[in-house]
């Protein structure tokens, strides 16, 4: 399971192939070192079905808040 690290070398964000888990969809999901806080409830992860350029470009800006 690919993950992703800040420059502190903590996991912020993984990817679960849906293939691999046998799952129905894909999921990215965020640790607590990701800073993603917004108020008092956020989104910790998202199903993936597929990743067209829309979902690229939001996951890409999710990964940046992730690790600012």
């Amino acid at each position: 399971m690919p993950a992703y690290a800040n420059k502190d070398g903590k996991v912020v964000c993984f990817f679960q192939d849906a293939k691999k888990f046998e799952a129905r969809y894909a999921t990215l999901g965020f640790t607590d070192m990701a800073k993603l806080d917004d108020g008092n409830m956020w989104s910790t992860g998202y199903g993936l079905t597929k990743i067209t350029p829309a979902e690229e470009a939001k996951i890409t800006a999710l990964v940046k808040k992730a690790v600012s």
